[in-house]
């Protein structure tokens, strides 16, 4: 459990990917196989569930640390996180444990459906031989609130270096539905799945943003135009009559989206289309927000498939036939991807059409129009390029649309976690509706560091409540956010939700009079909804 609990630490503290897999790759190479398990299991959110509240864990270490509530509650405003709290608070260990991740969480297992005096009693003794760092980790646990901001590309990349199998086949291994109580290390990682290597996809070509004038890109007639679409770029496989399908995150997403598995029955011939998986309804394409309710699903059930239909705009064939095409040029690939589509003929599957212009000029207007077809923007590519692994400038770029943006007030700051937790780094911003505030966004990312230090101290001098690591603060700072997308949500009081809020710039130049309303929200929602 210590090894374990220093690791999840050094995870939260860290941001650079280097770190991430090389403490990853230590903590594999080292510890034992049921703990390698367990481990995954967290990492991926199979994390047990909650046996006991933070509040009964709030009373038992105030009582057993003889601190009054009161005391324990300046204590948690002060470090932010209620778990933490707990694992200071609580008396140092009067005995010395080694105990593994695995049996602690058999432990936490063994607890279910028991009753409160012997959850209380197994808790109290766990906390007497466990450090700060296990005691900690134990906490979220045990009320299932474990949760590390690391992807699963980072896991599979570490499982790769240590067992020496390809990532493609680590991921193949882990993915659907598997039960950490009881399945081996082997079984589960080493041991070889007969399919996996149809499912191999290919690495996938990536797109560099425009950033020089068209005119230098040379004639129009070498270029395609398509609409950039705002989905989840993907790889169709169909191969020996066996559907896959992989994100552009590395993730093997078939039970994400089990509807498309309908078109290994459409086509004998093996392919690898590149597409995007968009969410579709009455020949238009949802906002990705829409789709965000699949991706968040561990289960998709008969709801989700009717509420957020799934297909595939193909944009790209990869493989024909069982043989690799990437070296032939776009415009023979696109042939062959037109005759791939025609026979599949499924409503599933559409073929990305091509933008018609002769001039750059008309491609801009074209771009101006993005939204009117619920896209991005633009995708040039040109036509006599090979598909090539990873980011290689020139052949591809978008062209994408400005973001929207509008005005508003912060009303919240928010510590960040690990190495940030001592600065307010997320900030809740709200527009004015009627003679009050109404709050419709979070947002984190867009400021300087000098910016941020000096919002920090204007924070700490401005603050009105304190709410753990929340602050509400005097509604002053003004702010443009930007953000790519909006559409209607009955989850938040605005009624509304953005994609990728961010902070454009801080208006040091506008009063809070001056910031936008919920109607001018209602607005943009209307038009770009």
């Amino acid at each position: 459990m210590k090894r374990f609990a220093q690791l999840f630490k050094l995870l939260d503290y860290t941001t650079k990917s280097t770190a991430i897999i090389n403490a990853l790759v230590e903590y594999f190479s080292s510890t034992e196989d049921k703990d390698k398990v367990w481990a995954i299991a967290l990492f991926s959110q199979k994390r047990p569930k909650r046996i006991v509240t933070t509040a009964l864990l709030k009373e038992w270490s105030a009582d057993l640390s003889e601190l009054p509530l009161w005391l324990f509650e300046e204590s948690y405003q002060m470090v932010g996180d209620i778990n933490e709290t707990i694992s200071l608070i609580v008396p140092k260990p009067t005995k010395k444990s080694d105990n593994s991740l695995s049996y602690w969480i058999d432990v936490i297992l063994a607890l279910k459906d028991k009753e409160k005096i012997v959850i209380k009693d197994t808790v109290l003794d766990a906390w007497t031989s466990q450090d700060q760092d296990e005691r900690f980790l134990f906490n979220k646990l045990i009320t299932g609130g474990f949760k590390v901001g690391i992807s699963q590309k980072s896991i599979i990349n570490a499982l790769s270096k240590v067992s020496g199998i390809e990532q493609s086949k680590v991921t193949h291994r882990l993915m659907g539905k598997w039960d950490p109580t009881n399945i081996t290390y082997e079984e589960l990682v080493l041991m070889a799945d007969p399919t996996e290597d149809l499912s191999k996809p290919y690495p996938f070509c990536l797109v560099n943003a425009l950033d020089i004038d068209c005119d230098q890109l040379g004639s129009p007639s070498n270029w395609s135009a398509e609409r950039k679409w705002d989905g989840i770029r993907g790889q169709l496989i169909l191969r020996s009559g066996e559907y896959y399908l992989w994100s552009h995150g590395e993730e093997l997403v078939n039970d994400k989206f089990p509807e498309l598995e309908q078109l290994k029955n459409k086509i004998e011939t093996d392919i690898v289309i590149d597409g995007e998986i968009l969410p579709f309804r009455e020949g238009k394409p949802l906002n990705f927000i829409t789709l965000q309710t699949r991706i968040r699903r561990k289960n998709v059930t008969k709801k989700h498939l009717l509420d957020t239909p799934i297909i595939i705009v193909a944009f790209d064939l990869l493989e024909y036939g069982g043989e690799d095409i990437r070296e032939k040029p776009l415009i023979e690939r696109k042939i062959l991807l037109q005759e791939v589509v025609k026979e599949i003929d499924s409503d599933r599957l559409l073929l990305s059409e091509e933008i018609p212009f002769e001039t750059w000029e008309e491609l801009a207007n074209e771009r101006e129009r993005s939204r009117e077809f619920y896209s991005e923007g633009i995708i040039l590519k040109h036509l006599y390029s090979p598909y090539k692994a990873g980011l290689i400038k020139g052949d591809w770029r978008k062209w994408q649309i400005d973001p929207l943006t509008i005005n508003a007030v912060m009303i919240y700051a928010q510590r960040g976690n690990g190495r940030n937790t001592k600065l307010y780094t997320e900030f809740t911003f709200a527009v004015k509706d009627g003679e009050r505030l109404m709050p419709f966004t979070k947002a984190s990312y867009g400021l300087k560091e000098e910016e941020l230090k000096e919002i920090n101290e204007w924070v700490k001098k401005n603050t009105l409540e304190r709410f753990g690591p929340v602050r509400s603060v005097n509604p002053e700072l003004v702010f443009e956010l930007a953000f790519e997308g909006i559409a209607k949500s009955a989850r938040h009081k605005s009624g509304v939700t953005l994609r990728l809020p961010r902070i454009k710039q801080w208006r040091k130049d506008k009063p809070k009079s001056e910031i936008n309303s919920l109607e001018d929200l209602n607005v943009l929602l209307n038009e770009f909804g």
